[in-house]
């Protein structure tokens, strides 16, 4: 696993250093190297952090646990974030195993018993795929809130967006992520590096400014009772219920790390770096959201209702309006508008990676156009990388409908991705155990009851990210559509299986010999 080679790239005159031992991995597993590898460990773990851009995030998703109050923000986020970790721990088992950029349903299908492999793999790849789909939604749907929030902010509220105009902003968004996708690959790994110097210096530029800038406009921080003990229920849902849902936050939040698989392909020591970077962010993501919401509830105003009912659009952009000001509120509000640009950048480019190996493996419509790598621009899957523009560009007409169908999108990417995570880690209990080969990472006599937990959680995620969050007798605006959206694709994938992909899926296709060299493997150069 030591052994490395340099080769000349036919694009240009680099030399990249390339690890020999990822590609004959790679090549048992039965692909020949396509994709570039050039992301290091800390590179890897960036993309999935980026993806998290903790504090974006939690000003996206604010408004599903405030409704209960400082306890349901704080020990909410905590509960959910240690849940989330152990998910992360049995897919990191299973990604030093097999580091593969379409690695949840190639373990799907390596671990089911025959009559199932096809089935399960084929809708796993199609949930993963419209999981990440709806992650590039909500993500940038948060962005053009977000930026559109600045305005309202420098306007004083007097002024808040149409839906058409955050419709637009958010198409403008999109495409232009595809743009830097296709054209800036060569500093895409140094790119997501500063993503995470970013991310965290504004965690704790957040966590220093908020109190003390209440402090000196006279405000009152809130005491620690408040802050840890302070219950509230704004559903009318039962306080426990009410406590669950807001979950959701750190849910939607610490849900990225499947994308250090989908950089699999392109990561040096894969087995190792992969691995590291989804138990590394989960990990982070976990402590430092649930420091910067202790700060949060400390600094927040008590009338919580006033704060989800801001004229500003965004209850985070309240909140530093109440401690910073006005100017203050724009500067940071104008940076975690940034930070939340990187992050729907980071999911185009995994989003494009899941997809292309999908395709890879004939499983999406025209695959044999999408699956092809370009050869001009860097190696990259260009035609996938605008497929998931055009596509979530299409998914995002949901939000000129009204909130309920916006925040489906937030919902679609956590069904999505977690039924993808759940089902290769039920199939190696179920029929895999002895078909099992740890990698270089293993959480050895823990894995199976950490699999065992991370599945009852999954299964509970799912139930609960269909729950309309406002109480038990919703109207047409408020009522949760995730399951009418969700059930449809999943049911809509097994259908376009059962009339016609079971003839041409047969499921990962070998591209290369597993006993060629990887000399032979890297023939292009790579």
């Amino acid at each position: 696993m030591t052994a490395k080679s340099k080769a000349a790239s036919a694009a240009d005159n680099d030399e990249l250093p390339v690890e020999a031992g990822d590609m004959q991995l790679l090549a048992t597993l039965g692909y020949k190297q396509e994709l570039r590898r050039h992301y290091s460990t800390i590179q890897v773990f960036a993309v999935a952090f980026s993806i998290m851009g903790l504090l974006p995030s939690i000003a996206s998703t604010l408004s599903f646990s405030i409704p209960a109050g400082p306890v349901g923000m704080v020990w909410g986020w905590l509960a959910a974030s240690v849940f989330i970790f152990i998910v992360g721990l049995a897919m990191a088992d299973l990604a030093s195993a097999m580091p593969t950029a379409g690695g949840l349903y190639f373990w799907t299908h390596y671990f089911s018993g025959d009559k199932w492999k096809n089935p399960l793999s084929f809708v796993v790849g199609y949930s993963n795929t419209i999981g990440l789909l709806g992650g590039v939604c909500s993500v940038d749907y948060g962005f053009a809130t977000m930026l559109l929030s600045v305005v309202s902010l420098a306007r004083d509220g007097d002024w808040t967006a149409s839906r058409p105009i955050v419709y637009g902003t958010y198409v403008a968004c999109v495409v232009v992520h595809g743009l830097i996708a296709t054209f800036f690959g060569r500093i895409m790994p140094k790119i997501q590096s500063a993503c995470i110097v970013s991310n965290v210096g504004l965690v704790l530029a957040s966590i220093l400014a908020l109190p003390i800038g209440k402090a000196l406009r006279g405000g009152q921080v809130n005491s620690g009772t408040y802050v840890f003990g302070q219950i509230e229920n704004l559903t009318t849902w039962p306080q426990g219920w009410a406590f669950m849902l807001a979950w959701l936050s750190p849910i939607w939040t610490i849900g990225a790390f499947d994308s250090c698989v989908h950089m699999s392909e392109e990561a040096t020591h894969a087995a190792r770096a992969v691995p590291l970077g989804i138990i590394w962010s989960a990990g982070l993501c976990g402590v430092l959201g649930f420091l910067s919401l202790a700060v949060i509830a400390a600094v927040i105003d008590v009338n919580l209702e006033g704060v989800l009912g801001t004229n500003l659009g965004q209850p985070m952009a309240q909140i530093y309006y109440d401690c910073l000001g006005k100017g203050g509120a724009l500067g940071f509000m104008v940076v975690v508008a940034i930070v939340q640009f990187f992050m729907g950048l980071s999911l185009v480019i995994a989003a494009s990676r899941q997809s292309w190996a999908f395709s890879r493996d004939g499983a999406l419509p025209f695959s044999s156009f999408f699956r092809q790598v370009s050869k001009k621009i860097r190696y990259q899957p260009v035609r996938m990388i605008w497929g998931v523009v055009i596509a979530a560009i299409i998914v995002g007409l949901l939000s000129l409908i009204n909130n309920a169908a916006t925040n489906a999108l937030f919902s679609l990417a956590v069904a999505g991705n977690d039924l993808a995570w759940m089902m290769p880690i039920l199939c190696r209990l179920i029929w895999g155990q002895d078909r099992f080969h740890s990698g270089e990472f293993y959480t050895g006599r823990f894995s199976k009851p950490i699999a065992v937990t991370a599945i009852v959680y999954l299964v509970f995620a799912i139930v609960l990210c269909m729950f309309p969050t406002t109480g038990t007798d919703p109207t047409a605006q408020d009522m949760n559509y995730t399951v009418v959206l969700n059930g449809a694709l999943w049911f809509g994938a097994l259908l376009y299986y059962v009339l016609y992909a079971r003839k041409i899926y047969k499921g990962p296709q070998a591209t290369v010999s597993s006993s060629v060299s990887p000399t032979e493997a890297n023939h292009k150069g790579l």
